[in-house]
């Protein structure tokens, strides 16, 4: 269940009144008329089922209840009520499937910004994979893939795609193209340092490590586990099996390749390097891929809901029409949540 605050001007608040009584997936509704002070409005708190939470907040959109209030959500972690099992029941489909969008789009918009504890991460990540790839160590490699913050702006990048949000889209390329080098070129500079106090293992060649050879040669196997462990980290994204995440960061060697990068270019081996960078680059190119394939999907499912959903009669209950409306929806922030041209509010 999610659980929703929401904060309108007293004539939408009955209207949105109206459609939350009559949707069977909303319970617990609650009216505060003229409690809010800022913005000045009513108060309402209901519960509703996470399989139709997004298309009731599409209809408290087209109320347009954000745009002189607002709508905050909460995720219910248990709830022991019959009303709530029978909500759920009405709601089409499985909680741990559903999609909540918005959601969705409040998780990737987080985790795009380029800010200095993202480059903070990149760096340390690179940092950690560059002492591996010298230690030939795997379980030095495994963690940087899990504190690499990589994953945050593909999947925004994908978001904005599926979504056609360029605001989104610029953000998330911003954080990757200047994430990337930057933690390359002070792998590299710490690995030249090394390299110059002749601190490295006496064994070590950039030709010969084994254990971690593999983030330097790509091959199929390569495009296949990324694109998989794309299409899992998404799921893990847009269902409640956000725990799956941890399993796809230490799947995929984008973090290891770019350090793999400045290690090889530090000791002047440009075809390890070479074979590193393209790995980078596959990785990337399969988990963006697979990322826009399972949000498409998604979204039409959705979308398709939505339509079905628009002959409900709560909505009818709260004035809302029937027919499509030639007008895209907003998050409450100024964002469009629809894509160029949908009818879909």
């Amino acid at each position: 269940m999610i659980h929703l605050r929401i904060v309108a001007t007293p004539d939408r608040a009955a209207h949105a009144l109206e459609l939350l009584c009559a949707s069977p997936s909303v319970l617990n509704v609650i009216h505060l008329p003229n409690t809010a002070r800022k913005p000045p409005g009513d108060v309402i708190l209901c519960d509703v089922a996470r399989e139709d939470a997004s298309v009731i907040l599409s209809d408290l959109r087209e109320l347009k209840v954000p745009d002189q209030g607002s709508i905050a959500m909460e995720m219910i972690d248990s709830q022991i009520s019959g009303a709530a099992v029978a909500a759920e029941k009405a709601a089409a489909g499985l909680p741990s499937d559903a999609v909540v969008w918005e959601e969705v789009e409040s998780r990737t918009s987080e985790n795009t910004e380029l800010s200095v504890s993202f480059l903070a991460f990149m760096v340390l990540a690179m940092l950690i994979a560059g002492v591996g790839i010298l230690l030939d160590s795997p379980i030095l490699i495994i963690g940087a893939m899990v504190v690499g913050p990589e994953f945050g702006p593909i999947a925004g990048l994908c978001v904005a795609l599926v979504e056609l949000r360029g605001d989104l889209a610029k953000r998330s390329s911003t954080a990757l193209a200047i994430g990337f080098p930057i933690g390359i070129v002070v792998t590299f500079l710490m690995t030249y340092a090394v390299k110059s106090a002749s601190l490295e293992p006496a064994d070590f060649a950039t030709t010969a490590h084994p254990f971690t050879a593999f983030i330097s040669r790509p091959d199929i196997f390569s495009f296949l586990v990324a694109y998989f462990a794309g299409t899992a980290g998404v799921l893990s994204l847009t269902t409640a099996k956000s725990g799956a995440l941890i399993g796809v960061l230490i799947s995929v060697t984008t973090i290891p390749s770019a350090a793999n990068v400045a290690v090889a270019g530090a000791y002047g081996d440009w075809a390890q390097a070479g074979g590193a960078a393209l790995q980078l680059l596959i990785n990337l190119a399969a988990i963006l891929l697979a990322g826009v394939v399972t949000l498409y999907v998604q979204r039409r499912f959705y979308i398709s809901r939505r339509r079905k959903h628009r002959g409900d009669p709560a909505r009818q209950a709260a004035g809302l029409p029937a027919e499509p409306q030639a007008r895209r929806g907003s998050d409450g922030a100024g964002r469009s949540t629809e894509p160029e041209g949908s009818t879909i509010p």
